[in-house]
């Protein structure tokens, strides 16, 4: 399985474990500063995407000194440095993309990371999208059924409406389960779930579903 992880300019205390992705199949773009994140992580990523206005000349010099490929765009434009990484990330058909350096700092550019990903899962429906950072991963859910594995170290599991309503939802192999429930903008009912079995099923009918999960450490 082919995986992108696309790397932003957020907070470094924010970004995860690069280890958890140290497998053959994986690549690496880097969005602006996400780039030199990379580069000093010891990660070479295949392309550096952005107006590199987070950098200074000396810092882009370190960039484009072992990244083969930089695409510099002028800063006023209609896409943000993110979506411009992510539509190259498209291009490789992988079947996994992954956002990290898109939580903490500014909360404008995790709203707009957050818009962007549901669109993007909206219109690629064979790539599966999520955003991480050190202690969470969010990911979407179209209508169906789905099977997630357990993860020891992000043990609580929320789900919440993003943009429609969630109708028929059904948790099962979960600590609080449920059947055929009405998941509505605003509700926190299902705020910190636990997995109590090794795979548990999320299924429902219509609407678009956020899962998040969580670790307190």
């Amino acid at each position: 399985m082919k995986r992108v992880v696309v790397c932003a300019g957020g907070p470094r205390e924010e970004l995860p474990d690069f280890q958890q992705f140290a497998r053959a199949e994986t690549i690496f773009i880097g969005v602006d500063r996400g780039a030199l994140q990379l580069v000093r992580n010891g990660i070479i990523p295949i392309e550096a995407v952005g107006d590199f206005d987070s950098v200074n000349a000396e810092e882009f010099q370190e960039i484009a000194t072992v990244v083969e490929q930089v695409g510099t765009f002028q800063a006023e434009k209609d896409e943000t440095d993110t979506e411009l990484a992510v539509e190259r990330a498209i291009a490789y058909a992988p079947e996994e993309i992954v956002l990290i350096g898109v939580t903490g700092g500014r909360l404008d550019h995790f709203e707009s990371a957050m818009h962007l990903m549901y669109r993007m899962q909206q219109q690629n429906e064979g790539i599966r999208f999520s955003v991480r950072n050190r202690v969470n991963e969010l990911s979407f859910y179209r209508p169906g059924v789905h099977r997630v594995k357990r993860k020891d170290e992000l043990p609580y599991m929320s789900f919440f409406s993003y943009g429609r309503t969630v109708e028929g939802l059904t948790l099962t192999g979960f600590k609080y389960e449920t059947v055929n429930a009405t998941l509505e903008m605003g509700m926190t009912r299902f705020t910190s779930n636990e997995p109590i079995a090794e795979v548990c099923t999320i299924s429902f009918r219509q609407g678009i579903c956020l899962m998040v999960r969580s670790s307190d450490s």
